[in-house]
């Protein structure tokens, strides 16, 4: 039964850890080159407005970033419980 518990608690944190960067990645992709891109109009980045900038290299900057992040911390579960390569 131990083995079970450590199992779903493994596969539990992996989901949540998946989850928040789906959300951060929606947020990034989706609400600022999207749905925010009017308010963040006024802000200047690389000689364009900041909505644009997130619509056309910011959402791909952030999956590259996440997909690091994500492994990092999968590596860290992995040791915690013991399913490292």
């Amino acid at each position: 039964m131990i083995d079970r518990t450590s199992s779903n608690a493994y596969w539990k944190a992996n989901i949540r850890i998946i989850q928040i960067s789906l959300v951060v990645w929606f947020l990034c992709s989706f609400g600022f080159g999207i749905l925010l891109r009017p308010l963040l109009s006024g802000i200047n980045v690389g000689g364009t407005d900041l909505g644009f900038w997130f619509a056309q290299q910011g959402a791909v900057l952030v999956f590259i970033v996440l997909i690091f992040v994500y492994a990092r911390k999968m590596n860290k579960l992995d040791r915690e419980h013991g399913v490292e390569e």
